[in-house]
This record gives structure tokens, sequence and C-alpha cells, in this order.
């Protein structure tokens, strides 16, 4: 009998909940979310094997995320249900359709794991090469799930992917969780950052890009990918380049939610099919100007697709190679 374990490439592991949508009438509208659950839904859409590693709850709202990753060809485990209930947030949208978010997380179903679980998980895998969590998953409660896995990945030669995602609201001691974020990045061979993450880890220079260089040079990441909302992204790279890529036509923003975890997944979609073609894991591939500008092209048109819908809801494969297709966003060297 077939293993059903063979085929996945990549992993995500983290928070599985509904986003709980400010609606201008004041109620609120239910959607599939949480940043690590966005990524791997999109990383499916996108065409690479994934699973999602986290319980998910066997109320209505688990059952639809349930649904939902199995629509976007995303594996989960076997016997990964449990009765706890799905965590939530409410999320309110300015003017701008830029999100602020609040979390509902205690006692519910996607925190009901461990470093021991998810590395059997892995362990699992014969195919796996990527790791990737962020976000809710580098709050300092959860420290002791998270770290101990990302260690144990890198130290199996497994590409490790930390999305920081900051969320400063939900936490009482911002230098405690500093500290969590920034012990997770160090594992890390490429890490995602926005400019406001930068600011909350501490890192205030007046350019963004020279924040992320610092960012850098303090965890080791070989690659640091960071975003600026409608004036696109950078990906820096250990050889002390950083490549800028932006939207050239007008986009319609309906809001943001989402937009981050559909760039990252944009961006490992490409980076994992690079790797294949040369036959190398992902951390092992030395980037060139090509890879850079095929990695950050990805990585913005499947983001400027999500944000012309409410809610996440990431783009298929065939939607970003149509995007790429008829308007590719302009790349080039800082």
């Amino acid at each position: 009998m077939k293993n059903p374990n063979t085929g996945v490439k990549v992993v995500a592991a983290g928070e599985a909940l509904m986003d709980m949508i400010f609606q201008p009438d004041g109620s609120l509208m239910p959607h599939d979310g949480g940043a690590v659950y966005n990524l791997a839904r999109a990383l499916g859409l996108g065409g690479v094997c994934t699973q999602y590693l986290n319980p998910l709850s066997a109320d209505t709202f688990g059952q639809g995320l349930r649904r939902a990753l199995d629509r976007a060809g995303v594996r989960v485990p076997a016997h990964n249900t449990v009765a706890h209930p799905t965590s939530l947030a409410v999320v309110g949208v300015d003017a701008q359709g830029k999100a602020s978010y609040g979390f509902y997380r205690e006692g519910v179903a996607d925190r009901q794991t461990s470093a021991a679980r998810l590395t059997a998980l892995c362990a699992a895998l014969p195919d796996l090469q990527v790791v990737c969590t962020g976000c809710l998953a580098l709050l300092p409660d959860d420290q002791g799930v998270y770290l101990p896995w990302l260690k144990a990945m890198r130290g199996a030669g497994k590409t490790v992917v930390v999305d920081a995602n900051l969320r400063p609201a939900v936490v009482p001691d911002m230098d405690r969780y500093r500290a969590s974020v920034l012990a997770a990045l160090g594992e890390a061979h490429l890490v995602k950052v926005s400019d406001d993450d930068l600011l909350c880890l501490g890192f205030t220079q007046e350019d963004p890009v020279a924040a992320a260089r610092a960012l850098m040079h303090q965890t080791g990441a070989a690659r640091v990918a960071l975003t600026l909302g409608a004036r696109g992204a950078v990906l820096l790279t250990a050889d002390g380049h950083a490549w800028h890529a932006t939207e050239t036509t007008p986009v319609t923003v309906v809001d943001t939610v989402g937009a981050g975890d559909c760039f990252l997944a944009g961006l490992v979609n490409a980076w994992v099919q690079q790797a294949a073609d040369e036959k190398v894991r992902p951390h092992e591939l030395t980037l060139t100007g090509t890879h850079v500008q095929e990695l950050l092209r990805w990585g913005v048109a499947s983001a400027t697709l999500n944000c012309q819908k409410a809610g996440c809801q990431p783009p298929s494969r065939a939607d970003v190679l149509a995007r790429l297709g008829a308007d590719t966003p302009a790349c080039y060297l800082l």
C-alpha cells in the first residue's frame, strides 16, 4: 500500500482560527483565518504539496476550516480532530484596508499540540523539505512547543521559514515577547518581516531596509523578506544585496487580511520549485538575481490577488501565473 505521507514537501505549524471581520453595519462576518493556516492554504493552492500540522476542532468552525484545507489540496495528519473550540480573531479594518486584531485563544483546538508531536509528524514525511511557522506560534506561552521543534527541524537539515508577524496588542510583556520572537527567528533560513514588525522588535532605523539588515545580522538568517504594504517588498540576501519588487499598476484593495501570508506562500512556492529544478534543498540554493526576481514577483502577485477580495482568499497557481503573464511586478536591485 502506498504511504499516504509521501509527496509532502512543506509543512505549516501554528494557529488556525476564524477571523470575525467587522462590517460597515457593525455586524461580524466570519472568514477562515489564522496566519499559519492561511499560509498552509495558500501554499496548497499555489501547487506545492503541503500538510497543516495542528489539531482542528470538531465544532462547526473547525469542520469548515478542514473543508477549506481539503479544497486547497492541503493534507492533515490522521486523528487530528479535538473537542476544544476553534480560536477566534475579531478584526477591524480601517479606511485604507489595513487590519487590526483581537484574539480569543485560551483552551482552543490548534494549541493542543507539543514539540514532540510536531517532530514526530514531520519524521513521518519522507519527502519533507520546508517547515514554516510564525505569528501566534511565536508568543512566549507557546515557545516550549515551537522553538524545540524548529531546532529539531534545522538539525535534521530541513529548510526553516519563520514569519515574525507580530501581534503586540495581545501580550502584556513586550520584552518577553520580543525575546521569544527573536529566538524563533534565530532558527530560520528565511525570515519574513514587515516594516511594522521591525519597529515592534526594536529595529527603529528610519530606513526599513537598514532595519532589516540589522535584524539579519542579529538573527543570522541568510535571507530576509521585508514587506512594505503598498510599497511592495524587498528580499535581502546573505551577500549583502537587496532586491525591491512592487506593482506597476494601481490595485483596488478591499482589505489586507492575509496579504503577508499570501506573499510568503508565493515566495516559498517559487523557492521550492527553483530548488527542485537544481536538485538541492531550498536553503542550499545559491540565489542569483534571476532567482530573487522570480521569488519576489510570485510573492507580490499572490498578495495583490488576495487584497482584491474580502478576508484571506489565496489565489490558485493558475491565478498567479495569469497575473504574472498580464502584469508582472517590477523588480530591481537597490
